[in-house]
C-alpha cells in the first residue's frame, strides 16, 4: 500500500505496476466471472475499486475477495475468510497470486490487484488503471442506470485535476507521515494544504468537482478525506486542521458518504487497524485510538443547494450484496441492509 522509497529523507511512491489491462480487444479479454478483485477496505487505492464496482453494477461480472486490515512486509493475508484462505483462488497470500504469473517478482504486494482465477495468475494491480476499465472496458455488464464516471468530453479537463489530487493529497499524506527528515515535512505539510485550500475553494460553488455530477475524480478524493481525521490528522502527522474544521470539504465528504456506494464501503475500524497496527516505523506501541466520534458523517450537509445531480442521468445502486456488507461493528452508521443511516 505505502510501498515506497525515501529519496533525501522524503518519500518517494514506487509506482511501477503490473500495467496489464483486461480490455474488450486485449490480451486480457473482458469476460463476466473470469476475473476476481482482491482488495482491502483498509487502503484507500483499493477502496477505489470497491466503490466504482459498486457504482457500476459489476459485482456479478467480476467478484471480490478482502484480504485483512494488517498484514506484514511479505503480503497481505486472507485472514478474513474461513481457514484464512480465499475461497475462490484458494490461497491464503496474495503474494501466491503474483508468484503464480511470476516467480521472482522483485516489488511489493499491493492491493488492489487483480488475479484471473482460471490460472490463479495476477493479471494487474495498476490502480489508477483499474477503475478507468471498469467505467469503458465493462460497460456491457453495467447495471441499468449506472453513471458516467468518466465522461469523454470532461477527460481532457479532469486529468490535471485528478493528477493534482494524486500528487498534493493522495500521495501528500505518505509525504507527511514518512518523511525522514523536518525539512522533508515541511515542504510536504505545506504542499498537502496549498491542495486542500485550493479544493475548499473550488468546490464552494459547485456540488462535485467536475461540476453537477460524481465522477472518477470524486472517487479518487474522497478515500483519502475519509481517512483524514481517523489517521492522517495525527499518525500523518497533517495537523493543520482536521476535515472538520475545513468547513467546504466536510460538508462535501458527507455528502458523498452518504451516497449509496460511498460510506457503506468504508471500514472505518479496519482503517485505523491497518495504519496503526502495520506502520510500527510511525506508531511503534501499535495502539489504535479509539476516536474520532463518527456521528457527524450522517449528519445533513447542505451541498443540495448547490443543485446536481449525482448520478447525472442515472441511477444510485441498490443495497450492497449481503456478503459484501461492513459490519455495523465497523461502521456504526451502516444499518442492517448494508447502507448509510442518514439523520434527518
Amino acid at each position: 500500500m505505502a510501498q515506497g522509497t525515501y529519496v533525501e529523507k522524503s518519500f518517494e511512491r514506487d509506482t511501477n505496476y503490473i500495467t496489464d489491462r483486461i480490455a474488450a480487444d486485449g490480451e486480457w479479454p473482458v469476460e463476466a466471472g473470469r476475473y476476481r478483485l482482491i482488495a482491502a477496505r483498509a487502503c484507500p487505492w483499493a477502496n477505489r475499486t470497491i466503490i466504482v464496482r459498486r457504482l457500476l453494477g459489476l459485482e456479478d461480472a467480476i467478484s471480490l475477495g478482502l484480504a485483512g486490515p494488517t498484514h506484514d512486509s511479505d503480503s497481505w493475508t486472507f485472514d478474513l475468510d474461513p481457514g484464512e484462505v480465499d475461497p475462490v483462488l484458494q490461497i491464503p497470500r496474495l503474494k501466491d497470486a503474483y508468484l503464480e504469473r511470476f516467480p521472482d517478482y522483485p516489488r511489493g504486494i499491493t492491493v488492489p490487484a487483480i488475479v484471473d482465477v482460471p490460472t490463479g495468475e495476477v493479471v494487474t494491480n495498476d490502480f489508477a488503471q483499474i477503475t478507468l476499465d471498469f467505467e469503458t472496458e465493462w460497460t456491457e455488464f453495467f447495471r441499468e442506470g449506472a453513471p458516467d464516471l468518466w465522461p469523454q468530453d470532461l477527460r481532457e479537463e479532469m486529468e490535471p485535476v485528478m493528477h493534482r489530487i494524486y500528487t498534493e493529497v493522495n500521495n501528500g499524506v505518505y509525504r507527511c507521515g514518512f518523511a525522514g527528515e523536518q525539512e522533508a515535512y515541511d515542504k510536504a505539510y505545506d504542499r498537502l494544504f496549498t491542495a486542500l485550500d485550493w479544493l475548499e475553494e473550488r468546490l464552494a460553488g459547485q456540488r462535485y468537482l467536475m461540476g453537477d455530477t460524481i465522477t472518477e475524480a470524486d472517487v479518487r478524493l474522497f478515500t483519502t478525506l475519509a481517512r483524514f481525521d481517523p489517521v492522517y490528522h495525527g499518525h500523518f502527522k497533517c495537523n493543520r486542521s482536521k476535515l472538520t474544521e475545513m468547513p467546504v470539504l466536510w460538508a462535501y465528504a458527507r455528502d458523498l458518504f452518504q451516497t449509496p456506494g460511498f460510506g457503506d464501503t468504508t471500514d472505518f475500524t479496519q482503517i485505523k487497524e491497518h495504519y496503526y497496527v502495520v506502520h510500527t516505523d510511525v506508531n511503534p506501541t501499535q495502539i489504535v485510538p479509539k476516536g474520532p466520534d463518527l456521528a457527524g458523517w450522517a449528519t445533513p450537509h447542505g451541498r443540495e443547494k448547490l443543485g446536481g445531480r449525482p448520478f447525472g442521468d442515472g441511477t444510485p445502486p441498490g443495497p450492497p450484496p449481503e456478503a459484501e456488507r461492513v459490519p455495523t461493528k465497523d461502521n456504526p452508521l451502516v444499518g442492517p441492509d448494508g447502507m448509510v443511516q442518514v439523520e434527518a
